[in-house]
């Protein structure tokens, strides 16, 4: 029977891992030097978190399915919603701001294509009490921080005010629903749909003039006095381009400055109140977008306190396929830093305590376990990527020695077994283990030469 994956999902083998791996670990690194702090939300929801958050529309598009006890339950389709279900559940009462990141997989139906899978992950985070434009320029300038960390040079950060489109149609008595078709449009840069859906909800002339000059308007902060010239007539859209204006200067004085200004971006979703942001990698072609983000009042609509937020997710997988296609160093090949070689079948036990007391002392340390012969223990080792091999051989061992092969200058030294740790120190990477484990180490090693035959 041959079982193949589920379609829209993929196996990832070791040097994939090894690159995914890093990506995340790099981001993990950046986002708690901010003061985030990491959270889990559940793999499945009830359903009502997601219809209540899209409207039914969402159903065709995620795994729904009743459990044995009939309640309506689905995978996560993105992580905005459990979290802000968290929120409501754990930690309205805890003091402001709180910042939380995430990171998980998440699930859609829809047909599987280039950059688009079934299932995927999200990395991101949000920050929640906190005020704007304040937090929404420390969370931009985190996730470029992220991508310059990553060595990546080929993005560009994209950042609007929601608030600006908005106050135009509110002062021309557009509804809600009205509002929230022509948002959706917008965000798909769709130039000629918005004229026509302009038409058809008898928008003035002058609206409409304003609001077609105004999505094409993109540039650096030079853009913030032509838009001014052609809204100062309305005071919420002014006051929503002297936030953005502050969000700029702020953003300067966390150190970006290679942003651009886009009275394009809509982002699409009614619950997006003020600032917005897109990030695009133009080598990735029609998959270009890597992140969005932006200040929302989502909590509200689950029933909980009003309060802001700001967030924003890296579409991890496309970021790590950044990574891939602009060429950057990846994470050398290396799994281990110590392999143990037992010469004789009488040496097993003895190399088997020799890695275990290395692996205590968080030295990445491998051991045969199949009995190889000499010849393909090392290229056993070398193919694992071992600097050093061990060679425990019975005529060494029972003088209380063991040998030590440097893989890559390919010489040999004999070293005392209680000297091997202080051999490694220097040479390979480590860590800091407790002091329980050090001693427990060390007595182990004692042991060793202490019981030899």
């Amino acid at each position: 029977m041959d079982i193949q994956r589920p379609r829209g999902t993929r196996d990832f083998l070791f040097d994939e891992m090894r690159l995914r791996k890093h990506v995340e670990s790099t981001l993990r690194r950046i986002f708690e030097a901010y003061g985030y702090q990491e959270i889990k939300t559940p793999l499945f929801e009830d359903l009502a978190l997601f219809t209540m958050k899209s409207g039914d529309g969402i159903m065709g598009q995620i795994y729904h399915f009743q459990d044995k006890g009939g309640r309506d339950l689905a995978l996560r389709p993105e992580l905005t919603a459990p979290v802000a279900r968290l929120y409501i559940n754990e930690l309205q009462k805890k003091s402001k701001p709180i910042k939380m990141y995430y990171y998980g997989s998440c699930f859609r139906y829809e047909r599987p294509q280039k950059g688009r899978w079934r299932q995927f992950w999200q990395l991101g985070c949000e920050l929640i009490g906190g005020k704007s434009p304040e937090s929404e320029a420390e969370i931009i300038a985190m996730a470029a921080h992220c991508l310059e960390e990553l060595g990546l040079e080929d993005f560009e950060i994209h950042i609007g005010n929601l608030g600006i489109i908005r106050g135009i149609l509110d002062e021309t008595g557009v509804s809600k629903e009205q509002q929230d078709k022509i948002m959706a449009i917008v965000d798909k840069g769709e130039l000629e749909e918005l004229k026509s859906i302009l038409k058809e909800f008898k928008i003035d002339s002058n609206t409409n003039n304003i609001l077609i000059r105004l999505v094409d308007m993109n540039g650096h902060r030079e853009i913030i006095k032509k838009v001014y010239e052609l809204i100062n007539h309305n005071k919420s859209a002014s006051k929503a381009l002297i936030e953005l204006e502050e969000l700029l200067e702020i953003l300067e004085a966390f150190g970006f400055s290679k942003y651009t200004v886009n009275m394009g971006i809509a982002r699409g979703l009614d619950y997006y109140s003020g600032a917005v942001f897109e990030i695009y990698v133009h080598s990735l072609g029609a998959q270009k977008q890597i992140s969005g983000g932006g200040t929302y009042n989502l909590i509200e609509l689950f029933g909980g306190e009003q309060v802001e937020s700001t967030g924003f997710a890296f579409g991890f997988d496309r970021l790590v396929e950044c990574v891939k296609k602009c060429g950057i160093q990846k994470p050398q090949n290396k799994t281990l830093d110590v392999f143990v070689a037992p010469i004789s079948k009488d040496m097993k036990l003895n190399a088997f305590k020799i890695a275990q007391a290395l692996r205590k002392y968080n030295i990445k340390t491998d051991v045969d376990l199949v009995g190889r012969k000499l010849k393909k223990i090392l290229s056993q080792a070398d193919s694992l990527g071992a600097r050093y091999v061990i060679l425990v051989g019975e005529r060494d061992f029972e003088e209380g020695k063991i040998t030590l092969k440097d893989m890559k200058s390919h010489e040999q030294e004999l070293v005392d077994i209680l000297e091997i740790i202080t051999f490694f120190k220097g040479k390979i990477p480590i860590g800091c283990p407790n002091e329980k484990v050090v001693l427990e180490t060390s007595n182990s090693l004692k042991d060793i030469k202490k019981n030899l035959r």
